[in-house]
């Protein structure tokens, strides 16, 4: 008896068994990544039915009777034989239709039907319809991107090809039936490749131009965008502070082709799918304050991204802050630090990517006057703490910007105001302050760690001596002192200045200590106020 044909020493590529064994390359999907599966379809003797194993969930099991309805619609012949259909690595779990497209084409294989061409250089994934159509799946982007990093071809779904596109460098088709995939092994008869998708318009950002007044949180802005530093937005109702933190996107740095893919990769694994037209515009994410903590970190029995994952290089911005569930809220603290989530199950474990820049407004107290200048606030001191303690001192901490936000005069509302600085101007400043950053630290300054705050930030003696009273006076936290002393370096960054000044600290701290001031109405206190306040002793007299 023959024996069978021998493997390649590389033991990669599809072989046949005399015709009775066949291997095709695809690619699961976990988390944001997209490792290599090896769908093997055998043809043995017994009763004809198909076996599937390898870690498979419903959905893939059900691939078993698509394929066999596809295959016959399609033309060709349905082994009657014992089919066994294994997906290795077996420990992997699999799920989603994206197999139905190899799992056809290894039982063409197998039975003689296709011929094994181009199949070690390339990977397949694709729903079956009953018809034979390709239907679109999840996962293609970061499936394309591994593909193209292994240096293979990947077959996709015609609906699927724009987001294959987004991967420069890749040779990838695509297909709209089952019939095509195989003409194009049998007879050479060419796919079309994907196009380039990168070059799909993005939407109108909001201008910032549209906010009249407002200096000091226009100002807080431009300081959160240049250095990717966290914001807190206190103040009145209808005072700008949701509008203010919308064109936050508008004013960040272009995002590079590597963060643009990244955050697209997360898109295109969600339920919600990936927009082709946001490519390389900032998320901007906006969940309501009865999200649960599933829906903002992610989760589920198979785990899917949730809105940090969603909000990855952008912005999450949360309404309403002291609304959302205290539980809720302290999930925030571990992804704000290190900028992934890591989503633990008993059957899998799943890391998602969670760089986000934190906006957050509030009302000052619960009616939302205790800071207006009119003096309408009726809430006594009990119920403002009460309100301001739903937010724990934690996660106040990690959140670098606190700024007052409050009513404007008649004046600035007047529709012949002057209108502000526009987000094209203001993005011109932040795009030359990030850019110093990267060529001295590599990072944002947000996202410095205590090594590089203290070897980028050095403090001359009167600034040092500035930020020990201030921290003395407001009790602030060594992490505190950290992230002002980063703060202080990016506006010393959108000032030109390579070297940090009291000022640069002064305005740091002004922009900081908003939620430890008293309540009572009135403005809050200048910048004048933290340069000009006098010192015994290294410590500040409070006024």
């Amino acid at each position: 008896m023959k024996r069978p044909e021998a493997m390649s020493p590389a033991g990669r590529g599809p072989h046949t068994f005399a015709m009775r064994l066949a291997r095709i390359l695809s690619r699961a999907t976990v988390g944001v990544a997209a490792p290599e599966v090896f769908v093997e379809v055998h043809l043995g003797g017994g009763l004809p039915r198909m076996s599937l194993v390898g870690l498979p969930e419903t959905a893939v099991k059900e691939s078993r009777d698509r394929v066999k309805a596809a295959l016959e619609t399609s033309g060709f012949e349905v082994p009657q034989r014992l089919v066994t259909i294994s997906l290795a690595p077996a420990e992997l779990p699999k799920e989603g239709g994206g197999f139905d497209l190899p799992i056809a084409l290894g039982i063409l294989v197998a039975s003689g039907q296709l011929k094994p061409r181009h199949l070690e250089s390339t990977e397949f994934i694709g729903e079956l319809s009953l018809g034979g159509d390709l239907r679109p799946v999840r996962g293609v982007l970061p499936a394309a991107i591994r593909a193209t990093a292994a240096g293979r071809a990947l077959v996709v779904p015609e609906v699927n090809q724009l987001e294959a596109g987004l991967v420069r460098n890749g040779q990838h088709l695509y297909a709209s039936t089952l019939r095509e995939v195989t003409d194009w092994l049998n007879n050479d008869r060419p796919l079309p490749p994907v196009g380039d998708s990168q070059a799909l318009a993005a939407s109108h950002e909001l201008d910032l131009a549209d906010v009249v007044g407002q200096l000091q949180a226009r100002r807080a802005l431009e300081i959160a965008a240049a250095g990717g530093h966290h914001m807190l937005m206190i103040g009145p109702p209808g005072t700008g502070k949701t509008m203010l933190a919308a064109r936050l996107p508008g004013i960040l740095p272009p995002m590079t082709e590597n963060e643009a893919l990244e955050s697209a990769a997360v898109a295109s694994i969600s339920h919600q799918g990936l927009d082709l037209h946001q490519w390389r515009r900032r998320p901007f994410r906006a969940p309501h304050h009865t999200a649960s903590g599933v829906a903002l970190v992610g989760g589920g029995s198979r785990p899917r991204p949730g809105e940090i994952s969603l909000a990855h290089n952008g912005v999450l911005f949360l309404d309403e802050l002291p609304e959302f569930s205290r539980p809720v809220l302290e999930v925030l603290r571990e992804p704000i630090e290190s900028g992934r989530i890591v989503i633990s199950r008993a059957a899998r474990q799943s890391e998602f990517p969670a760089r986000f820049q934190l906006v957050c407004a509030m009302n000052p107290c619960p009616c939302g006057h205790a800071s207006d200048s009119r003096g309408n606030c009726h809430c006594s001191a009990d119920q403002v703490q009460r309100y301001r303690q739903r937010i724990s001192g934690p996660l106040l901490d990690r959140i670098d910007l606190q700024v007052d936000v409050q009513r404007p005069g008649l004046s600035v509302i007047h529709a012949q105001a002057q209108p502000g600085e526009t987000s094209a101007r203001v993005l011109a400043r932040v795009t030359a302050a990030r850019e110093r950053q990267l060529a001295r630290s590599g990072v944002p300054n947000g996202q410095m760690d205590v090594a590089d705050t203290r070897r980028h930030c050095v403090l001359p003696e009167d600034a040092r001596r500035l930020l020990e009273a201030a921290a003395t006076h407001w009790s602030l936290s060594p992490r505190a002192c950290h992230r002002i002393m980063r703060v202080t370096r990016t506006i010393a960054d959108l000032d030109g200045d390579d070297e940090v000044e009291a000022r640069h600290v002064a305005e740091a701290i002004a922009l900081r200590c908003t939620f430890s001031r008293p309540t009572q109405a009135g403005p809050a206190p200048t910048l004048a106020h933290y340069i000009a306040a006098p010192h015994e002793n290294g410590k500040l007299i409070a006024p």
